[in-house]
């Protein structure tokens, strides 16, 4: 599934196609969300936003367009009059004199009221954007003691607690933090949990400036001089299981929590005795 930052890196190639330009076709593959094409053709594009894995694309007429690719949707953009050739399922399609973007394969599609946005049941229940809110506020996120209890392992993959991470900056966040995956915020000190807040931060803005690398990008650029695939040098853990460690050379595990894969190095993240205190 895409991430925060490749959600926003496919909201940046959309609103580039449709952002300032009035749509001159509105295509919907589902029943329910054919009568809204005639009302969005001939209003202004005026913006693409992202929150978490969500995407947005707003319109001047007061209407956003609310689209999650889920597992396998995905959007391309071409040049007006150009499809796509592939077997995906057309399920949205949004064209200017332009230019086109299509939606394949997702099913979680919807046309709300800009000004109710924060009444769709999903993006009520967001915590904060890891992409867009500041580093103090990720900063509080992981400190509140309504999550001092539950493991990271788990928690991370919970949106409402942080918007936009996902399985591989679940892994990559906690191997960087040096954090054992099963360890609670309650088990972590104020100092572990503030450099975790940073680490998610930097991590999610380095993969969405430099095309998913969460790795050390200068280690990644060597690695890349001498002829190894970018799944090789891409990430410090994820999907790496039984290579070793960038960091100390031990082997690389993999296990799984909350039915997804995770990776994680056994000698850089030990199991922390450390505890905070948390509110009665």
């Amino acid at each position: 599934m895409p991430e925060g930052p490749e959600i926003r890196l496919a909201a940046d190639k959309i609103e580039g196609a449709l952002k300032g330009r009035k749509l001159s076709e509105v295509f919907f593959a589902f029943e329910h969300l054919k009568p809204f094409s005639e009302s969005l053709v001939g209003s202004t594009v005026i913006g693409l936003e992202t929150r978490g894995k969500a995407l947005l694309t707003h319109t001047d007429q007061g209407l956003s367009i609310y689209s999650h690719n889920q597992l396998y949707g995905r959007w391309m953009v071409r040049k007006a009059g150009q499809v796509p050739a592939t077997n995906r399922q057309l399920r949205l399609a949004l064209h200017n004199s332009q230019q086109s973007a299509f939606l394949f394969s997702a099913s979680d599609i919807e046309v709300l009221e800009t000004a109710d946005l924060l009444l769709h049941p999903f993006l009520a229940r967001l915590g904060p954007d890891i992409l867009s809110a500041p580093k103090s506020e990720i900063e509080m996120q992981v400190q509140d003691d309504r999550f001092a209890r539950r493991r990271l392992g788990n928690l991370l993959l919970d949106q409402g607690f942080l918007a936009g991470m996902g399985n591989y900056l679940r892994s990559e966040a906690l191997f960087f933090s040096r954090i054992d995956p099963s360890a609670r915020p309650a088990d972590c000190s104020i100092d572990e949990l503030k450099h975790l807040a940073t680490i998610i931060c930097s991590l999610a803005r380095q993969s969405y400036q430099h095309g998913g690398i969460t790795n050390d990008l200068a280690l990644a650029a060597e690695l890349k001089s001498q002829g190894q695939k970018k799944q090789e040098y891409r990430h410090w853990v994820f999907a790496r299981e039984g290579k070793a460690c960038h960091r100390c050379g031990d082997k690389i595990r993999k296990i799984s929590v909350s039915t997804r894969r995770l990776y994680f190095c056994p000698s850089c993240q030990k199991v922390k005795t450390t505890k905070r205190k948390t509110k009665a």
